[in-house]
């Protein structure tokens, strides 16, 4: 991500991670390429982390008890 790219969308993050990926993993970069691009994708990584990290503590679960009365519950993933 860089300079002035704090505004950018996690969509918009996340498909340049992926471009960042694709790119990395062809043999022609030099290593000072795959530095600067692996710093790049680390920076992406983080802020798409941070996003995901906020979005989850948003997340609410609207539901209704037994007596059809609507409560709403913290969204947490259930372990496998």
């Amino acid at each position: 991500m860089e300079q002035g790219r704090e505004n950018i969308k996690f969509e918009d993050a996340l498909k340049r991670l992926e471009e960042i990926a694709d790119y990395m993993e062809s043999d022609n970069l030099s290593l000072e390429e795959s530095l600067k691009m692996f710093e790049e994708g680390m920076r992406l990584a983080d802020f798409c982390n941070k996003k995901l990290d906020s979005a989850q503590k948003k997340i609410s679960i609207i539901l209704k008890d037994k007596d059809s009365n609507i409560v709403e519950e913290d969204f947490t993933l259930e372990e496998e």
